[in-house]
């Protein structure tokens, strides 16, 4: 039922408007400046850097990490790190649309809190003491909206007009960050209804790709992708549930984490049809540095979240794992010992083939762990398309969705209008069977995953495989997510890397080219090679559930072999 008596277009201008105003006057760019993002194509670097100044770009320029270490050691105070990135983040939005929530007077408040109490006590609060986290608009933070990209969630809590939870609501997560020391300053762009591989919502409209605005930044975590792309955000909070926090990484050349849903808190975190929790969302992370992911993930980790939240499996943080996994690689990601890694290549999964700058990136990685003196296999696992099949975050028939909608009257988005159409929920013994075919499709999956130690003993202990068929795609050209869903079906753990990008010299398709399938051909003949020039080129590092620790430390010893072998 609609609750707002006003046009929720007028209502949708209105907050735009409103969030624009919380950019300081001294920080806002003039309409030239504005026009000439337009007509970029690459917005991150030269362009962005072209309106900071160069005490901010040395600040934003600090991976979180030493970050930490420098704000730890006093050689910089939380309010000059604060100020830096919110500037950076309020250019960024300007030239990119990429935030939902600002609420830099509470970070630049929130900063000098911190200072105080560095120079009262003479240490730091926490483990995150100054680190500006940003947060994709699921989290709430008092004071602030989440809208989710509804436009008739905003100026309430989840569409609740209740005086007792409007902005009085804070997520675990969100909690759990402060008592850390971070500061928060922003909540970034996604698509309406958080399905969609794309950052598309009729409140902001469209967030694009800053290495490349031909193309997308991804979904549904893309503004906070896109975000650390221009270097207003070095590490933040996401959510995956499809691919949510691997696609945008993936697209905008930054590493991710997705956790197994249940290691940390989804608690007062707003969703998409939370009543199905068959396959749950997770909580995860983005960064600039697989080092940035480590200290976010352990620090909120190191909080005892399971205390608080009864969902939460209580398994603290195990840094013997990447210690151990370290120990055993020297430079350039080279095995020391008799113990090298054995790593799965998943080259394609027999129902679309990736594109030529994919295809390359993975042979890029295959190459440099055999240089390194890993072992690589073919990956050849259980057919995705079972996993592609079961629509569980449609099985209510799209009633949530519409009934948030409702709200204010807006429409479906385009993309999604007829996959999203309002229709009879699945009956309950059409769920348990599928729920049943999920449990076979596990199964089978993890028997084959142990099939791999029958030659030599040892268990393939990663797999590397797209993300998706192609890098950061075409807009309206995402055809196949099977290759992240296939992880959620199983709940598995996984990192994402930047790997190279694409080259429209060496990245050339195929004369030869037999389509798979009819998806296969669809997302083949989508590739062209002038528009793809650039984009950036990410995989993904699959582990087993609740592997998180050691899909860090693989994905180090992944990097230092691709910088070895460059």
């Amino acid at each position: 039922m609609q609750i707002f008596k006003e046009q929720w277009q007028t209502r949708a201008q209105r907050k735009v408007a409103e969030t624009l105003s919380k950019i300081p006057p001294q920080w806002r760019l003039s309409s030239s400046d504005l026009e000439r993002a337009k007509k970029e194509r690459v917005l991150r670097g030269p362009f962005i850097e072209s309106f900071l100044e160069p005490k901010e770009l040395e600040i934003i320029h600090h991976d979180t990490v030493e970050l930490s270490q420098k704000i730890r050691a006093g050689d910089l105070t939380a309010r000059r790190v604060a100020e830096a990135f919110c500037r950076t983040a309020a250019v960024a939005h300007q030239i990119n649309n990429c935030l939902h929530e600002i609420f830099f007077d509470q970070a630049l408040e929130r900063a000098e809190e911190l200072d105080s109490y560095y120079t009262e006590h003479g240490k730091t609060m926490g483990s995150l003491h100054g680190i500006p986290v940003s947060l994709k608009d699921q989290f709430h933070v008092k004071g602030n909206d989440a809208t989710m990209g509804y436009v008739g969630w905003i100026d309430t809590y989840e569409g609740s007009t209740d005086p007792a939870k409007v902005h009085k609501i804070e997520s675990q997560v969100v909690k759990e960050l402060l008592s850390l020391g971070a500061i928060l300053y922003c909540t970034t762009s996604l698509p309406q209804t958080l399905l969609i591989g794309e950052t598309i919502n009729n409140i902001i409209g469209q967030t694009l790709n800053p290495h490349n605005q031909l193309l997308s930044c991804g979904g549904s975590s893309g503004g906070e992708a896109a975000l650390k792309a221009l270097r207003g955000s070095i590490v933040g909070v996401g959510t995956d549930i499809g691919g949510s926090v691997r696609i945008p990484a993936a697209f905008c050349g930054v590493f991710s984490l997705k956790p197994t849903p249940e290691r940390f808190s989804y608690r007062d975190v707003a969703n998409t049809n939370p009543g199905q929790d068959t396959y749950r969302s997770t909580v995860g992370f983005l960064s600039t540095t697989i080092d940035g992911l480590q200290l976010i993930a352990s620090s909120v980790l190191s909080t005892e979240p399971w205390l608080r939240d009864p969902a939460v499996i209580p398994l603290p943080w195990r840094q013997d794992i990447i210690d151990d996994i370290l120990s055993n690689t020297g430079k350039g990601g080279g095995v020391l010992n008799s113990k090298p890694l054995k790593i799965g290549i998943f080259w394609n999964d027999g129902i679309v083939q990736p594109q030529p700058p994919i295809a390359r990136g993975i042979r890029q990685v295959a190459t440099a762990l055999s240089q390194a003196g890993h072992k690589c296999v073919d990956w050849e696992p259980p057919s995705q398309e079972t996993a592609k099949r079961l629509a569980f975050l449609k099985a209510d028939g799209a009633h949530d969705v519409h009934q948030q909608l409702d709200l204010s009257g807006e429409p479906l988005i385009p993309p999604l209008r007829q996959s999203f159409e309002l229709r009879d929920p699945v009956s309950l013994l059409e769920y348990q069977d599928l729920t049943l075919q999920g449990l076979v499709y596990e199964r089978a999956y993890t028997d084959y995953w142990q099939s791999t130690s029958a030659d030599d003993g040892q268990a393939v202990d990663a797999v590397v495989m797209p993300v998706a068929p192609h890098a950061a795609v075409i807009p309206g050209k995402f055809y196949y997510t099977a290759y992240t869903e296939s992880i959620n079906l199983m709940n598995y753990s996984a990192c994402v890397i930047p790997v190279t990008k694409a080259d429209k010299d060496i990245d050339i398709a195929s004369k030869d080219f037999k389509p798979l399938s009819e998806i296969d051909g669809k997302n083949w003949d989508a590739y062209d090679a002038e528009v793809y020039d650039g984009a950036p080129v990410g995989l993904q590092i699959v582990g087993r559930k609740f592997q998180e620790e050691k899909m860090l430390a693989i994905a180090t010893v992944i990097k230092a072999a691709l910088d070895a072998a460059d």
